[in-house]
Parts: structure tokens; sequence; C-alpha cells
């Protein structure tokens, strides 16, 4: 689907007096993006002048992202992703049998110039709380917890235990093939096999955060179609 034919109320998986939570679709930058004058901030602001995003997922990163209607609720919100109080649960694949249980992986992040980071001594305190969801035969669903929000803070994590994200070739990892998980697998002739999934293996799959009666709010994200078709596969042939 192309960004300008998303419709807001289809991307809505919570909504009160102050919060909207939408479900992110891949590709869809969240604030104004150089390459399209689509985004999710215009979209929101078509119905919600007022509107204001509270945090933000990189582009290729389907999933739960917030919003605040009013002034109030967007420093209510602020400040606790500020604090850390604020929970935020990833999804990612990727490469070989990981059988973990959680593990905290406490690297320090340094940003460089060119938009990506490395780890690095001199880089910001960076926490990810990570455990295995589900095991298939060459690949491992798991389950990331950020506990900083540092940009590409999953993907380098990821990638410095050896573990990096399938499709992501910034930070080592390679695409997904049909062919690499389905035993009868027949292409064919003349033709060359696509990836399976063609980004990141990423997704913003939950959030939970205090609304302004102090009640803990928790919203989840189902899969995008790419990102469900590829677990349906590796469920498939498992």
């Amino acid at each position: 689907m192309k960004p300008n034919t998303y419709k807001l109320k289809d991307l809505i998986v919570y909504e009160d007096d102050d919060f909207l939570i939408l479900n992110k679709p891949p590709h869809l930058a969240v604030m104004e993006d150089r390459k399209t004058d689509v985004n999710l901030l215009t979209i929101a602001k078509a119905v919600y002048d007022d509107i204001q995003v509270c945090h933000r997922l990189d582009k290729e990163t389907s999933g739960i992202i917030a919003f605040a209607k009013n002034p109030e609720a967007h420093r209510h919100l602020s400040i606790q992703f500020e604090k850390r109080k604020v929970d935020k649960i990833y999804h990612c694949l990727v490469e070989g049998i990981h059988d973990l249980e959680p593990i905290k992986i406490d690297r320090p992040i340094l940003t460089l110039s060119r938009g990506n980071v490395r780890i690095d001594p001199e880089g910001k305190p960076s926490q990810t709380v990570i455990r295995t969801g589900r095991i298939y035969r060459h690949h491992t669903l798991i389950e990331c917890k950020p506990l900083t929000g540092r940009m590409h803070q999953i993907r380098i994590h990821m990638s410095h235990y050896g573990m990096p994200l399938v499709g992501d070739t910034l930070y080592g990892g390679k695409p997904i093939y049909l062919s690499e998980i389905k035993r009868k697998f027949n292409l064919k002739r003349g033709t060359e096999e696509e990836p399976l999934f063609k980004r990141v293996a990423l997704h913003a799959w939950s959030l939970t955060f205090e609304n302004l009666k102090g009640e803990s709010i928790t919203a989840d994200a189902p899969y995008p179609k790419d990102f469900r078709a590829m677990i349906n596969q590796l469920e498939k042939n498992a």
C-alpha cells in the first residue's frame, strides 16, 4: 500500500481523550521526510490539529507509536520517556539458533556523522534486555526491551553480540530467502530469487505507559503483512 493511501482510522490500536496510539506501517516516515511529503504526523494532523508525536521509529521499522492530543498529555508522556518509565517491546528476527534467558546488553553507543552508530566507550550508556521468543530451523525471533532510547540501539546491540537482524545490511545482517527455509523449494528457471523480506526485520510490538489519571495503558501492534508473511513461512517450515 502506498503511503498516501493510508487512512488514520485503519492504523489506530488505542485512543482516548489525550492519546492516540498507532500501528505505523513500514516504509512510512514518522515526521517530515525529504523523499515524500506524506508522513505519519501529517496523516494524524489532518484529523487532530494539535497532535504531537511523543517518540520516534525508523522509517523501515513498523509498529507501535504514541501521539499526544494536547500539550499536557505530551508533557506527561515525555517525562515518562525521559525517566525511563515507558516499557517498549520490540520483536526482531535474527539468523541462527539462540536459546536465551533474559539477558541485559549494556554497551555504550556512539552516533556517527554519516547516520549510523557503533559500540564505543565514548558513546552514551545504552541497555537492552533480550530473550528468545521462538526458535525456527535457521532463525530466531527475539523479544527486545530497550531501557534507553539511542539511535539504532537494538540493531547495533544485537549485531555486537553476533546476532544481526535479518535484512540489516548496515550492521552485518543478511536477507532471508524462501529457499533457506523451505525444504522443497523450486525456483523457476531463468529467474532470480527475491528476498522473502525486504527491510530490516524489526517491529515495535507494544508500549506501556501511564495516562493522566495514573492508570497503566498497554497497547499492542499486530505484525504488518510483510512481517506476518515471513513468520508464517518460518512456522510452516519449522
